[in-house]
C-alpha cells in the first residue's frame, strides 16, 4: 500500500492489487451513481475489460478518501512494460483505453470535488513518479476539470503531448419531448415513418428489446453475427474485434444487464434477426455502443428503422440525451443536434526511458502520415482492411 497524506481532509491510497479492484464494486458503483462520469468509467466495464484483455496490466487503482474512510475519488489506471529498442518502459494508463471503444474516460469524484480529487491524485503521481516512465490519459472528454487538475498538478516540462481524439454526435431532448415531437426535429422523419410502416406489414415482424442477464445468450450471439456482417465487406469491425473482446463483451453485458442499465434491441422477420443494436442506458443517457444488421436488408433501411426505434425507447425512458459515442458516419448525422469530443494527454517522467517511448511514437506517427499522404486513399483503405482482418484473426 502507498498512500499520500495531503492538508485536508483527504487522502490519496494506492493498492496494486487484484483483490482490492475486485472488492471495489459496491463502493465504485455508488460513487459513480453520485457523479456525473461516463458510463464506461463504471467498475462493471472496467473490470472485465483488464480480467479479459489485459489481465497482464497491474491495476492502480488510486482511492481518495475522507476521515471517516468514505471514497470520494476513484482514477482508475494500469500499470504494463512495453519495449522500446530493447528498452523496457513502464506505461501508465487508463483502463478500458483500448480495444473497446470506451469514451470519456476520467476521475471519478462526487460533482464539485473534481479539481480537488483529480488535483491529489496529480499529486500522487508526482509523488510516485519513480515507478513510472510514460503516462497515457486516452479517450478523455475534452473540458474534464478533475483530468485539467491532474495534469497540472505535474511539473509543465513533463507534458510531452495533448491531440484530439473522437467527435461524438449527441441528441439533446427538450423537456417531455414526446418521440412525434422529436421526428419533426431530424432530417429522417419522412423516410423513417415510411419505412417503419413497411417493416409492420411484414409477416413476422418484431423489436424485441433484451435487458435481463438471463435473456442475453441468443439476442447477444444474433448481435455479434449481425455486427460481423454488417463489417465483413469493410475489412472487419473496429469496434469489436475478435473472441477475447467479445468474451469482454459477454461479461459487461451481463453485469450492466443485472444493474438495468442493458438495452440489447433486435429487428425480427419471422424469428430471424435482421438488425441489432447495442444500447446502454445510464444516470439519463442511452448510449448507442455498436450496431448491426443483415446486408441483404439494407435496401429497406433496416438499419435506419432500428436507430429510429432507439430513439423511440430512449425517450420511453425519460432520458435527456442520445449519445451515439465516437465516430462521424452520415447516418448519424440527421438524427443529433450537438458535438462531444474527446481527447488525450502524454506525460513523461524524468528519465531515458520515457523520451525514447515518445520518440518512437512520433516516429511511427511521421511514418503513417507519410504513407497516407503518398498511397493512393484506395490502397490505404485495402491496407487498413488487411490490418483489422488480421487483428480478428
Amino acid at each position: 500500500m502507498r498512500r499520500l497524506e495531503p492538508e485536508g481532509a483527504l487522502r490519496v491510497t494506492c493498492v496494486p492489487s487484484a483483490q482490492r479492484f475486485a472488492g471495489l464494486r459496491g463502493e465504485w458503483e455508488q460513487l459513480v451513481d453520485a457523479g456525473t462520469t461516463s458510463v464506461f468509467n463504471r467498475w462493471a466495464w472496467l473490470y472485465p475489460w483488464w480480467q479479459r484483455l489485459h489481465p497482464d496490466w497491474e491495476p492502480w487503482i488510486l482511492e481518495s478518501r475522507d476521515a471517516t474512510g468514505a471514497l470520494r475519488g476513484l482514477l482508475a489506471l494500469g500499470r504494463h512494460a512495453v519495449r522500446v529498442g530493447g528498452v523496457p518502459v513502464r506505461r501508465l494508463a487508463l483502463l478500458g483505453e483500448d480495444a473497446v471503444g470506451s469514451d470519456y474516460l476520467d476521475v471519478i469524484s462526487r460533482p464539485g470535488e473534481e479539481a480537488v480529487v483529480g488535483g491529489l491524485f496529480g499529486a500522487w503521481l508526482l509523488a510516485h513518479a519513480s515507478e513510472w516512465d510514460v503516462l497515457e490519459l486516452q479517450d478523455v472528454e475534452v473540458g474534464s476539470t478533475a483530468m485539467g487538475a491532474l495534469v497540472s498538478s505535474l511539473p509543465a516540462e513533463w507534458l510531452r503531448g495533448r491531440w484530439p481524439r473522437f467527435t461524438c454526435p449527441v441528441r439533446t431532448f427538450m423537456p417531455g419531448e414526446g418521440f412525434d415531437t422529436f421526428l419533426l426535429r431530424t432530417a429522417r422523419r419522412d423516410n423513417f415513418l415510411r419505412r417503419r410502416k413497411w417493416w409492420g406489414k411484414q409477416p413476422g415482424f418484431e423489436l424485441r428489446i433484451t435487458t435481463a442477464p438471463g435473456a442475453l445468450a441468443g439476442p447477444l450471439a444474433s448481435f455479434f453475427e449481425l455486427h460481423e456482417r454488417r463489417w465483413a465487406s469493410d475489412g472487419g469491425s473496429q469496434g469489436i474485434r475478435g473472441p477475447h473482446v467479445e468474451a469482454f463483451h459477454r461479461d459487461a453485458t451481463w453485469l450492466l444487464a443485472g444493474d438495468g442499465r442493458l438495452r440489447l434491441s433486435t429487428l425480427e422477420v419471422e424469428g430471424r434477426a435482421v438488425a441489432a443494436v447495442y444500447g446502454i442506458v445510464d444516470r439519463g443517457t442511452f448510449h448507442y455502443y455498436q450496431g448491426g444488421y443483415a446486408p441483404e436488408w439494407a435496401g429497406k433501411s433496416v438499419g435506419l428503422v432500428l436507430v429510429g426505434e432507439t430513439f423511440r425507447d430512449a425517450l420511453a425512458l425519460g432520458c435527456s440525451r442520445y449519445d451515439f459515442l465516437r465516430g462521424t458516419e452520415p447516418y448519424k448525422r440527421d438524427w443529433v443536434d450537438a458535438e462531444r469530443h474527446t481527447e488525450a494527454w502524454r506525460v513523461l517522467s524524468p528519465g531515458m526511458a520515457g523520451r525514447l517511448f515518445h520518440a518512437s511514437w512520433n516516429a511511427q506517427r511521421a511514418a503513417r502520415t507519410w504513407v497516407k499522404a503518398v498511397l493512393p486513399r484506395r490502397v490505404t483503405g485495402i491496407i487498413q482492411g488487411r490490418r483489422r482482418r488480421a487483428a480478428v484473426a
